[in-house]
């Protein structure tokens, strides 16, 4: 889809991509959950979908697109933080969408939602991540998470900011290689410029990497 095209369906949209977004901000805000330095949770959603904003030309196909693909970002959290269960996220779905695109939205969710660990390692092990492979549209929804959290990590200096970019930074490479199905379905892509934009995130540490030959924002 051109990002002409994507626009004016941003456009055309708009006020039902306002209305799932207050929607997910009062979920998470009924649960009392927080994100980074106690702001609200709608914080990072609204991170989340800046990315969607901005990059989702890229995976969608078809009008009909649109809509899941809001959705996914702003409830990508809903069963792992907001107690809400599939169902439950479908049902929500149905409220704004058409059932066929309340299924694919629930799938985005679904895909996303962390499986039980008492790591971060096994939350987010290869069962996890052959389901965000398989589900149109969750690679690229976890790739707008991704870009969201390290931009909030890397805009900030306090102790735990600084560990999650290390963090981040380290997990890049698999990270990258786990959610890529290399498909030539537009809606299963990891576009390149939202991988760029990680790179920007950490840009100190990238002539470094570059001379040691590390080139993951490149070679993923």
């Amino acid at each position: 889809m051109t990002q002409e095209l994507y626009n004016s369906y941003l456009k055309k949209y708009a006020s039902a991509i306002e209305r799932i977004r207050q929607s997910a901000h009062d979920l998470h805000r009924s649960v009392n959950q927080t994100y980074g330095d106690q702001l609200p949770y709608g914080y990072h959603l609204d991170m989340v979908v800046s990315g969607i904003v901005d990059f989702g030309y890229h995976v969608c196909v078809a009008e009909s697109d649109v809509l899941p693909l809001f959705f996914g970002g702003y409830y990508h959290d809903s069963i792992e933080d907001a107690r809400l269960t599939y169902n439950d996220v479908l049902k929500v779905a149905r409220g704004f969408l058409t059932e066929e695109q309340a299924l694919a939205a629930t799938e985005i969710v679904y895909a996303l939602t962390n499986d039980k660990g008492r790591t971060r390692a096994e939350r987010a092990g290869e069962r996890y991540y052959r389901g965000i492979r398989e589900t149109p549209f969750a690679p690229f929804v976890k790739l707008c998470d991704r870009l969201a959290n390290i931009t909030y990590s890397c805009s900030n200096t306090d102790a735990d900011n600084r560990r999650m970019k290390e963090v981040y930074k380290g997990e890049m490479p698999h990270f990258l290689s786990a959610i890529n199905p290399h498909s030539t379905d537009p809606r299963f892509l990891v576009p390149q410029d939202v991988v760029l934009r990680l790179a920007e995130c950490i840009i100190d540490d990238l002539e470094r990497e570059e001379q040691n030959g590390c080139r993951w924002w490149i070679d993923y």
